[in-house]
Parts: structure tokens; C-alpha cells; sequence
């Protein structure tokens, strides 16, 4: 079988997903092909020599490099199915299935994941409905209150709340009056904490508003619990299972705690400083309080019409002990500190394993979905 393992894109977490793509690659089943694809930050794809994939094998520690070799860019062909995926100069690539390790916009935000359909062909993680829903905050946050479940109190501003200024006056004292400093600002549709910051009073919340608008056109302005993070990992598609394959089963791992040194969990602590955060799994909580959490984490899942995998994360409460789903990453990290592939190996499936079980989904539902009626 041909793996297709792409990698970059546009996004500014970039840089993360070529240190996640080489985790990815480098896990994968030796009985497969692996063939790599990165995209450039302007958006261009350069098929990767077999040299780059040796390279980062023989270095566990190694991320991707992008090569770009003009006469290797690639085009894509929609219909083209497996045996005719992408062009290369006058080259066709067959591919069995794609590994799309791409986080935040432009790879986790149902974007690639529609091109993948129109391509048809099985792709790893979540459909371009449930890669969109989560990318975007605001509306993860109307499924799952629909849903019975809890989130961290906040309220949505939009960039032409801005041109008004009674308006932006008004939602600048709602914020304060509803929810009290200090308020946790982020972009709607970014990952990594990207453009995310802490405000402890009015002056901060004015600067952490315009960072936020850097990065998205929607913000969100929460309640800033003091909380401990707990984070659980799931696997499956809920929405398909009839138990013909195991790898379609609901399955969560986890949960596992952050213990952040840094203000909050923010990117340097997620990705540069080794230190950054204390990981413990299984987290410091009793064993009903980690059933609690897994429960959650698939009604979140189920609730989404998620696939493949995803990354729940929770905040509990210090002051209250109460538990808020706080966002869903369908594309975690899978960098060398990253928790996803961490809790999976904890509760037994090792990072091979874990590759195994997500392509087989993919190609399951791939097979399933493509028996459903779509003309008369």
C-alpha cells in the first residue's frame, strides 16, 4: 500500500507539522510505501525525494525539510481516484491513501479535506463537515452546548463589531460584567494558541482583541478559569460503525493532565520549550473523575460526527471543580512532547499501531461512503 504523507501548508503552525509529519512517517508500517508531499507557506506542493523520508528514518529527532525542486511540483487530479491522484510534470502518482498531518487553517479546517473528496480518495481524520465545525470555535461551542455539554463561558466578537463602536463599547462591558477579569482572548479559527492571550483588566483586553483580530475575523472572549488542563485522546467514527471494522470502534485514551510553566499552555510551551509543561498520564484524578472525562470526550466526538482522531481538551475548575470541554483538535501534534500519540501508547496502542488503526478508518469509510446513493 501506498501511504501519501503531505505536510507544511500555509498555516503558522507550519513549522510544527514538519516536526508531526516526520513523527507520522517515521511510524508508519514498514510494510507500506511512503511517498511525501509538502506544501510550501505560499501554498505551492513539491513532491520529496526518497533521500528526505531516509533521512529523517535514520534520525528520530530529525524534522522534515521542504525540497523545492521546480521540475517536482505537484498538480492534483480531481476524480483521479487512487490510480491517478496527482500529476508530477508528466507523471501520474497512484496513491492508496493520504496522511494528511496538516494543523490549523488550510489543513484542519475542512478545507484540504473537501479537495481529498473531489480527489477520491481515503484520507486520514476527520470529513470536511467535522474538520470545519471544530476549526471553528464559536460553532464547536453551539454543537456542544446543544449537546448537554459543558464549555467555558464566552462571548463572540466579530471584525465588524468593531466598526461600530457602541457596539464594540457594549460587548467590551458585557465581557466585564458577565464574565470578570481576567478574560482569555483567541482567534475563532487558529490553532497552536496562536494569537491567544490572557487580559487581566480593561487596557490588556483592548491589545489582546487587536492581536486576536490578527488572526481571524471572529474572536472569542472567555472566562479565564483557573484551571488544570486535562486533555483525552479518540479514536473511531461513531457515525459509521457496525462493528465490520475494529478501527471504527469509539475508543478514548486517556486522559492525561498539563502542568504548564508558562502563564498558560501557550505555543512556546507546546512546541519549543522542552520544559514548558509537566505531562502526566493517566492525569491526578480519581478514577470516576477519568471515566467522566473519557465519556465526555466520545459524546464530544459523537456529537461533531467526528472521525479518524481527535484531541478533547478540558479545563477543570481549581476554585469550583467544575469541568468545561474547552476545544477539539482534529489534527493534534505529533511532535516528540505531544500528548495525542503519548496517551494513545500509555493505554496500549503504540505510535505503529496507532498509524495502523487511523489508515484503516480512513480506507473503511472511504469504501462505506462510497455505497451511498448520489444520483438517481
Amino acid at each position: 500500500m501506498t501511504v501519501t504523507v503531505i505536510y507544511g501548508g500555509k498555516s503558522g503552525e507550519h513549522e510544527i507539522s514538519l516536526v508531526s509529519a516526520a513523527a507520522v512517517a517515521r511510524n508508519i508500517d514498514s510494510k507500506n510505501k511512503v511517498q511525501l508531499i509538502a506544501i510550501t507557506k505560499n501554498g505551492r506542493w513539491f513532491l520529496q525525494p526518497e533521500s528526505e523520508f531516509e533521512r529523517i528514518k535514520a534520525d528520530s529527532k530529525a524534522s522534515f525539510k521542504i525540497i523545492e525542486d521546480e521540475t517536482q511540483e505537484v498538480s492534483v487530479i480531481p476524480g483521479g481516484g487512487s490510480k491517478k491522484t496527482f500529476r508530477v510534470g508528466e507523471k501520474i502518482l497512484a496513491t492508496d491513501v493520504i496522511f494528511p498531518v496538516l494543523h490549523g487553517p488550510f489543513g484542519e479546517d475542512g478545507t484540504i479535506q473537501g479537495l481529498f473528496e473531489l480527489v477520491d480518495i481515503p484520507y486520514v481524520g476527520c470529513t470536511t463537515l467535522g474538520s470545519a465545525e471544530t476549526m471553528d470555535k464559536e460553532k464547536t461551542k453551539v454543537v456542544l452546548e446543544h449537546a448537554g455539554i459543558p464549555v467555558v463561558p464566552g462571548l463572540c466578537v466579530r471584525r465588524s463589531d468593531l466598526a461600530d463602536w457602541k457596539r464594540y463599547d457594549q460587548l467590551l462591558e458585557q465581557a466585564q460584567n458577565e464574565l470578570g477579569f481576567p478574560l482569555f482572548v483567541k482567534p475563532c479559527a487558529a490553532g497552536s494558541s496562536d494569537g491567544a492571550s490572557l487580559a487581566k483588566d480593561l487596557q490588556h483586553l483592548n491589545g489582546a482583541i487587536m492581536e486576536a483580530f490578527n488572526w481571524d475575523d471572529k474572536i472569542l472572549i472567555e472566562k479565564a478559569v483557573n484551571a488544570r488542563e486535562i486533555e483525552c485522546s479518540v479514536t473511531g467514527n461513531p457515525t459509521i460503525d457496525d462493528g465490520s471494522c475494529p478501527a471504527e470502534k469509539l475508543t478514548a485514551y486517556g486522559p492525561g493532565e498539563i502542568a504548564p510553566k508558562h502563564d498558560f499552555y501557550d505555543y512556546d510551551a507546546k512546541y519549543n520549550d522542552p520544559d514548558g509543561a509537566d505531562l502526566l498520564i493517566p492525569a491526578n484524578l480519581p478514577e470516576e473523575r477519568l471515566e467522566e472525562v473519557r465519556v465526555l470526550a466520545k459524546k464530544a466526538f459523537a456529537a461533531l460526527d467526528l472521525a479518524g482522531l481527535s484531541r478533547v481538551d478540558f479545563f477543570i475548575d481549581k476554585d469550583t471543580d467544575k469541568l468545561y470541554l474547552n476545544e477539539i483538535n482534529t489534527m493534534p501534534g505529533f511532535t516528540q512532547i505531544s500528548m495525542f500519540p503519548k496517551m494513545c501508547a500509555a493505554f496500549g496502542l503504540d505510535f505503529t499501531s496507532l498509524t495502523n488503526l487511523l489508515i484503516d478508518e480512513a480506507i473503511a469509510r472511504f469504501k462505506k461512503t462510497r455505497n451511498l446513493q448520489t444520483s438517481r
